[in-house]
């Protein structure tokens, strides 16, 4: 059954059918309306969020393997379904909803190898298929051998070159120093470029495959002895491979922008876009060791180096003096397939007292590369908790929420944000013209130092006010806000120092939501403390060796982090579905907008003022959209203080709802699929302002006047103000057309 006929049986079949949008106006009887926000069902929620049965729900959906659509997932999907139909704790529904998507696997009858090959074809070293079985959970069956989901197979041989992160300009280093990439294997290491757009550069040289590995002093801090690392300390082992998705969209490979039915149509996997050019597979950091340490050519730059011991040189080939004969060449061996799978969203709905069509979102996919302790059980361990203390009160009748919430698990996030996405996709009307926002915890606990946040500026607000009233993890520790205050801050000239509320990117399920529908987003986690080390990423990520116990031994011994956050998520939610008025700051978008204007007048008014470009029409329009969202706020607030009738609530609601759907631009970004919102898109510039207007600018830069790259700067400026004039009418009173 679909979620939303699920969501709208309380309503009735008529009211839907006949209704639909306008229902929620006219639905909420004058003098009837259900009170504001209950602080103390709020204290008495967060009282018993409990993080001894958090453990207990992280142990069990870590303890197997559970890639997306093996028999693992299918047996998640099952516990989730019971525990949101369970009759003391559970929802008002709960639905699986399926899709057949593209996945990628390798294959089990031919692992993917790589190996050194002499010049006679003698093959001298094969480097290891997996993982070592350190802890007795990285040798099991359901154990997915380390790959690039989505490189194509294929069987490259050539010289070895070292390039570095392997973005564009590392490539380009290794040709202006003379380096022939063509016909080579590149070992890259992870950082600097997404996983796919290694490959994606390297093919552009001419690189016949790509192999990418972790250097320890990415995450570990330069250790690299088995005695530092898992199980003795949180260090990634010599072994431990990242395995990913190299694909670089978001969505079903074969049906962008429609949803995955069986139905639907499908693009050939032939003519599929955003699959990686050449064969790519990923090593642990002790194979790249014996690469690595045995090439021959120049010393690589200094910020090349890493931790293995040795200095880096660029190649190709290796030293004649070294393990590995001058003349030898690495071939891969990789035989990943495509295969169209079933995969499942799990979507838990507890239906909204007095605004049932608005909807506050909270998802959390449910797929892992391995165990996935760490990511992303830890996120779904929290998720069942909130959902077992808030379905227990439902139903035992002492709370109704005013608006409706849907839970969500999703399917295949690993592969490329395919759950979210295909759901975003099936229901985009209803879900753009209903939903308040979506909060994302994916990986919920990756260390225990402070929270960390990313979201758009409107939900700063809710998130500040939550973590003021929630102590961090300790005795008589601060709150959660001012410890994140300690660790990540920034100078606002509207508040003073307080916490630093990260962009969103595409990291999580998240970014549809966010850059497809325009709904208001957060995500969260509890993290590490940067200055003690400088770790990109915990160490385990995507390995065998992300597992319960390497949760309960490093990361989060007492649960305290994932109780912390939890309470954090919970009280967000809490206050986004039962808060009379909206708990969304517009008037924060306009320090955003403001900082943008700043570093697009100082880092690139001088190169548009000598192609008479003008940013007049942009100043303009943040200072009016200013005005506009400082007025709605004062209304708002001048509401509060009263008896507001129904139809002022919702009508105010519904604008701070909007604002995010008024900075969409379907056509802003034609070369990047799914991204709308002009305010957030892919950065191709450093500088820190309006996206499309930056890249434009960095593009035209070293081309003539009137050339088209110019006109797109134009076209980019003009697409900006547009949007902000829409967002400008969208906070303006309703009746000012």
């Amino acid at each position: 059954m679909q979620w939303v006929k699920v969501l709208g049986l309380g309503l009735g079949a008529a009211a839907l059918l006949g209704l639909g949008i306008i229902l929620g106006h006219f639905a909420i009887p004058k003098g009837a309306d259900a009170p504001d926000l209950d602080l103390e069902l709020l204290k008495a929620v967060m009282g018993q969020l409990d993080a001894s049965k958090i453990r207990e729900n992280l142990w069990e959906l870590s303890r197997q393997p559970h890639l997306a659509s093996s028999p693992r997932d299918e047996a998640l999907v099952q516990l989730l379904l019971s525990r949101w139909r369970d009759s003391e704790s559970g929802l008002d529904s709960a639905e699986r909803t399926e899709y057949e998507v593209l996945l990628s696997f390798p294959s089990q009858e031919q692992p993917n190898l790589v190996e050194v090959v002499g010049p006679t074809g003698d093959i001298l070293h094969t480097y290891h298929p997996k993982e070592e079985n350190v802890t007795g959970e990285q040798g099991g069956p359901d154990v997915v051998q380390p790959y690039a989901a989505y490189a194509p197979p294929g069987t490259p041989q050539g010289l070895l070159v070292y390039a570095y992160q392997g973005k564009e300009e590392d490539f380009k280093e290794l040709q202006e120093q003379g380096i022939n990439l063509e016909g080579t294997i590149a070992l890259t290491r992870y950082g600097g470029a997404g996983r796919g757009d290694k490959a994606v550069n390297a093919a552009k040289y001419g690189v016949a495959g790509v192999l990418v590995y972790t250097d320890p002093m990415d995450v570990n801090d330069g250790q690299s002895l088995p005695s530092q690392t898992f199980p003795n300390s949180w260090g990634l082992p010599p072994s431990g491979v990242e395995r990913g998705s190299y694909y670089k969209y978001f969505g079903d490979p074969v049906t962008p922008y429609l949803p995955a039915h069986h139905s639907s149509f499908r693009v050939d996997h032939s003519n599929a876009s955003g699959f990686p050019p050449i064969p790519a597979q990923p090593i642990g950091f002790q194979d790249a060791k014996d690469l690595l340490c045995n090439l021959n050519g120049t010393l690589a730059p200094s910020a090349w180096q890493g931790a293995l011991g040795c200095e880096y040189r660029l190649g190709p080939g290796f030293r004649s003096s070294g393990s590995l004969s001058d003349g030898s060449q690495v071939r891969m061996s990789v035989y990943n397939r495509l295969e169209l799978r079933n995969s499942s969203n799990v979507l838990g709905i507890i239906r909204g007292a007095v605004e049932p069509d608005r909807y506050v979102l909270y998802g959390n996919h449910r797929d892992s590369w391995v165990h996935g302790a760490v990511d992303p059980s830890s996120g779904t361990a929290v998720l069942l908790e909130i959902s077992q203390v808030l379905g227990t009160l439902l139903k035992k009748g002492t709370w109704r929420p005013r608006r409706s919430i849907v839970f969500a698990s999703w399917g295949a996030e690993e592969f490329g944000l395919i759950g979210s996405t295909e759901f975003t996709e099936e229901f985009f009307s209803k879900l753009q013209e209903r939903t308040v926002a979506y909060i994302n915890v994916d990986v919920a606990v990756m260390a225990n130092a402070t929270l960390r946040v990313l979201g758009t500026p409107p939900v700063q607000s809710v998130v500040f006010s939550a973590t003021k009233e929630i102590d961090s993890p300790g005795p008589s520790g601060p709150s959660i806000y001012d410890n994140w205050k300690r660790h990540f801050n920034r100078s606002s000239p509207v508040y003073g120092t307080v916490p630093s509320l990260g962009a969103l990117g595409a990291g999580s399920d998240y970014a549809p939501f966010i850059h497809f529908l325009g709904i208001s987003s957060v995500d969260m986690t509890y993290t590490y403390d940067r200055s003690k080390t400088s770790a990109r990423i915990y160490p385990t990520y995507h390995t065998a060796f992300d597992t319960f116990d390497y949760m309960e031994k490093f990361l989060d011994p007492g649960f305290s982090s994932h109780q912390a956050v939890a309470r954090t998520a919970g009280n967000v939610l809490l206050r986004l579905s039962d808060s009379l008025f909206l708990p969304l700051n517009v008037s924060d978008y306009s320090e955003v907008l403001h900082s943008f204007l700043r570093a697009a007048q100082q880092e690139l008014g001088n190169l548009l003022q000598q192609h008479n470009i003008s940013l007049g029409p942009l100043v303009t329009a943040v200072e009016k959209f200013a005005v506009a969202a400082s007025a709605l706020d004062q209304h708002v607030s001048a509401q509060r203080k009263g008896s507001p009738d129904p139809l002022q609530v919702r009508m105010f609601n519904d604008q701070l709802m909007l604002l995010e759907r008024a900075f969409l631009n379907s056509r802003a970004f034609p070369e990047e699929r799914y991204y709308s919102h002009v305010l957030w898109a892919p950065h191709s510039s450093s500088v820190a302002t309006f996206p499309g207007l930056a890249n434009a600018c960095y593009r035209a830069k070293d081309t003539d006047a009137g050339s088209e790259a110019w006109a797109e700067v134009q076209r980019q400026l003009s697409i900006v103000v547009a949007a902000l004039e829409g967002a400008t009418a969208t906070l303006r009173p309703v009746a000012e057309l």
